[in-house]
């Protein structure tokens, strides 16, 4: 796979990576996404606040997002182990030599 080198621009500091070419999309979505939340945090004005406290915000406003999906999948882990049992409890009653 190529490699490439990227500047990324998170709260106005550059960043230099080398990345995989086919990833500069997503790097460059994700550095969007970013911005764009510590300017949205940003118009709240807190008082006190360096872009440290915004960055803070934006890395605990993806966690938590990241949380969230890795919960979602785990629910929907249990339910397609519950329908795999219901699929097999199924099968066994079918099997069953009719009475």
């Amino acid at each position: 796979m190529a490699k490439q080198s990227i500047k990324l621009k998170i709260a106005n500091k550059p960043y230099s990576f080398s990345i995989e070419s086919e990833k500069e999309e997503l790097y460059r979505l994700a550095e969007r996404e970013v911005n764009e939340y510590i300017t949205s945090i940003k118009r709240n004005n807190f008082q006190g606040w360096t872009d440290v406290d915004y960055l803070g915000m934006a890395v605990l406003k993806f966690a938590i997002k990241h949380a969230e999906l890795r919960q979602s999948r785990e629910i929907g882990d249990e339910d397609l182990r519950e329908l795999k049992r219901l699929e097999t409890e199924i099968d066994d009653y079918l099997s069953r030599p009719e009475v």
